[in-house]
């Protein structure tokens, strides 16, 4: 099935949450569903988060050389981020016995990759030349090890995604208020107002 990468697919805030993102209400085995279960779609993916993700990569587009071969590492990164992240949420912080997993994964990401990181102005180095979406993945996991963008993450109680809270007070609850904010507000007001009907039908 293709997927339409619009932008509320990516309210993670960071290119590595979004790609964490990818598998949908994790925790709900009756439900949850991968959107890389067809490595097609990583490259759709990263064709959508060159721009929904241009202030972050500086500009710089994300290439895919094969997603059937880059699909393993992809998946690595992902599943590792999410791990540490999602348990650095409940806890409050990372915890180090799952750092060597995900210092692992982003390391093959970056293996093979001849770029430079880090210039001012230019966070994934050079806008002029595509960046591998692997190493981008990476760099991008990497920045959450900083301890305030760790106290700012945050899991939507709506669709459980993870996201950074940006908000000036860190008082924001959903990925994305427009989605899954009105889909809570309406799911609320409809069971106050079956049990106002339970309630006047006992009486």
């Amino acid at each position: 099935m293709t997927v339409a990468w619009t932008p509320h697919r990516f309210t993670g805030g960071l290119l590595a949450l979004d790609t964490a993102n990818t598998v949908v209400l994790r925790g709900d085995p009756r439900r949850t569903f991968d959107r890389f279960e067809d490595s097609a779609e990583i490259t759709r993916f990263a064709d959508a988060a060159s721009g929904f993700r241009a202030a972050e990569l500086g500009g710089r587009r994300l290439a895919v050389s094969s997603p059937v071969a880059v699909a393993p590492v992809v998946l690595s990164i992902r599943e590792a981020t999410d791990r540490l992240f999602r348990g650095a949420v409940s806890k409050g912080a990372v915890a180090t016995a799952d750092l060597p997993e995900f210092l692992q994964a982003c390391a093959e990401g970056l293996a093979g990759s001849h770029t430079e990181i880090g210039a001012p102005g230019r966070p994934f180095g050079s806008p002029a030349t595509p960046i591998a979406f692997e190493a981008a993945l990476a760099v991008s996991a990497l920045s959450l090890l900083r301890d305030d963008t760790v106290a700012r993450l945050r899991i939507c109680p709506n669709c459980t995604w993870l996201f950074v809270d940006r908000s000036r007070n860190s008082s924001r609850l959903w990925c994305d208020m427009a989605v899954c904010g009105n889909r809570q507000k309406a799911s609320r007001h409809y069971r106050r107002r079956r049990m106002a009907a339970s309630e006047v039908k006992d009486a």
